[in-house]
């Protein structure tokens, strides 16, 4: 046991991150040339990854939502809706007299950060997670589908799940002709392509009228998608709101998401082309808000004893937050079929898709390798005997490090290849004690945990270059197998865009195993392709790397 508490020191690590200026222990392990009573060796084991079309995941509540087109070369097409319940701010409203409606504006804010203020104080912003920056067509719809909360086949306070291919369950589905009820916008209606939409980075400022009738600046906010709705038949609005003061329809939330059902956001792509954005839905200022002038009458007394009235023209709004149940809605025209994926043998390519797109299954210490004596035995039980004594219930080898290297495929014609992917325990639904270990932070969370899950390696230019590979350690995953007797559990790798986002959500058809899937693979449209298990380039098959010191007698 003092081999042990000694030898503990070398698990002590401090671990810096700022932003993307972090640092990552990669080699910092024991070595022949720095270790004094210690040898230090290198060994590795077989694993077998094999591919996974997914089927629908849950795509309600997500902590974010995506909306757009993606046309990836070597995937194919993706388009991105969204499907959500509003309610006012405020119920039994009173609008005053002579009530003229000026606009409805939808407002959904983009991810983005101040980079730059001016002397004036005007902020520059750059907007993260949008992918693309072509034209993209854009529909909002008045829904009429009823998005209820619980589900009535399950027990009485079982949540209803709604999924990305737009089902309820495998025989219910959200009735498309009654999500797209009425037509409140869309975009690219001139026809000369002037009113296609594209995601800027630009603030939005917002204007009110003065005295005079002229417009003026009254404030700004962050880049934002914001659509002006139309007015169907010219009362539309009006008649919703308006006509309904003083009526049950206005009164409280039930009675509201029965009376207006919500909103249906649809996108496609334009000439194959388009942009996907990740919205933020939890943002104050995503909205919409009825614009409208009314008037607003006073009595006052007159120094003769009678009264005057005085009637004063405003300008106000009534806003609606989206709330409860708001659903991501896939459409994707995938052109890669892992249908014949060889779960013994394990892959050629491993395909790694987010949204409802691919993901990859990875069997640990699957196969054989050759032992002391020449001969082939089981990796598992050869790693398990050569780490640890049974019969003495003690570590007989130390491990300092272990990781798994996967190589991109730079023979495919990959874009936008995702920074990160993430490994997690399939089984439990559960990341691995690595990622809970990892206290490396960032001030984006994107670039947390890069010591358990290394960000891409690029050729050249660290943002911009090539994908090499990905690294993820699992050094306290293989400890835990060893002594702590974990089960060598089905392990499943995905990409993400953001390794903080690990909620589950259920695979639909999932099977007994009732496998989930993580948020942060839902919330991407990115991809790419790894060299796997069969891969012709022998040298770039993945495999477990273990370095460990072994005590000199």
């Amino acid at each position: 046991m003092k081999y042990i508490k000694l030898l503990s020191v070398f698990f002590i690590f401090l671990i810096f991150s700022c932003d993307k200026d972090f640092t990552s222990i990669d080699s910092d392990v024991i070595s022949s040339e720095n270790a004094i009573n210690f040898s230090t060796s290198l060994i590795d084991y077989p694993l077998i990854a094999s591919n996974l079309r997914l089927n629908p995941v849950k795509s309600n509540n997500l902590p974010s939502f995506m909306l757009g087109y993606n046309n990836n070369p070597v995937f194919g097409e993706s388009k991105a809706s969204f499907l959500g319940q509003v309610i006012p701010t405020e119920f039994s409203p009173s609008f005053g007299e002579n009530v003229v409606l000026d606009s409805v504006v939808l407002t959904i804010p983009y991810y983005s950060r101040g980079v730059e203020t001016s002397e004036e104080g005007d902020i520059t912003y750059e907007i993260d997670s949008v992918y693309g920056n072509t034209p993209t067509k854009l529909y909002v719809y008045k829904s009429n589908f009823y998005l209820r909360d619980f589900d009535p086949s399950g027990d009485f306070s079982d949540s209803q799940n709604y999924y990305s291919n737009g089902s309820l369950s495998n025989s219910e589905y959200i009735n498309q002709a009654e999500v797209e009820a009425e037509l409140l916008f869309e975009s690219g209606v001139i026809g000369d392509g002037s009113d296609d939409f594209v995601p800027s980075s630009e603030r939005i400022d917002l204007t009110l009228l003065d005295s005079l009738g002229e417009s003026y600046v009254s404030s700004s906010i962050a880049p934002a998608i914001r659509l002006k709705l139309n007015n169907p038949n010219d009362n539309f609005w009006q008649s919703i709101f308006f006509e309904n003061e003083g009526n049950p329809e206005l009164v409280n939330p039930n009675t509201f998401k029965e009376f207006f059902r919500g909103l249906y956001i649809k996108a496609d792509g334009i000439n194959s082309e388009g942009s996907m954005m990740m919205l933020n839905f939890a943002s104050s200022n995503t909205k919409l808000t009825i614009h409208y002038t009314s008037d607003t009458s006073t009595d006052s007394d007159t120094d003769s004893g009678g009264t005057t009235t005085e009637t004063i023209s405003s300008q106000n709004e009534y806003v609606l937050n989206f709330t409860d149940n708001l659903i991501n809605v896939y459409e994707n025209n995938f052109q890669i079929d892992v249908s014949n994926s060889n779960t013994v043998e394990g892959d050629e390519r491993l395909y790694l898709k987010g949204g409802e797109g691919y993901m990859s299954t990875i069997d640990l210490f699957n196969g054989e390798i050759q032992d002391e004596n020449g001969e082939m035995v089981d990796a598992f039980d050869h790693f398990k005997n050569s780490f640890y004594d049974e019969e003495n219930e003690i570590a007989n080898k130390i491990i300092n490090e272990a990781y798994i290297e996967f190589f991109v495929d730079q023979t495919q014609n990959i874009q936008d290849e995702p920074d990160r992917i993430y490994l997690y325990n399939f089984e439990q639904n559960t990341a691995l004690i690595d990622y809970f270990l990892d206290q490396s932070v960032s001030s984006t969370t994107i670039n947390a945990k890069i010591n358990h899950l290394e960000p891409l390696t690029r050729d050249g230019d660290s943002l911009t270059g090539e994908g090499v590979k990905y690294k993820i350690r699992i050094t306290e995953h293989l400890n835990n197998l060893i002594l702590r007797d974990s089960t060598n559990a089905k392990l499943a790798l995905v990409v993400t865009a953001n390794v903080g986002s690990i909620d589950n959500f259920s695979i639909l058809n999932s099977g007994e195993e009732n496998r989930d899937f993580p948020s942060g693979a839902i919330l991407t449209p990115n991809g790419t392709v790894l060299h796997g298990s069969q891969s012709e380039n022998i040298d770039k098959r993945p495999r477990i790397k273990i370095y460990y010191t072994d005590p000199d007698d």
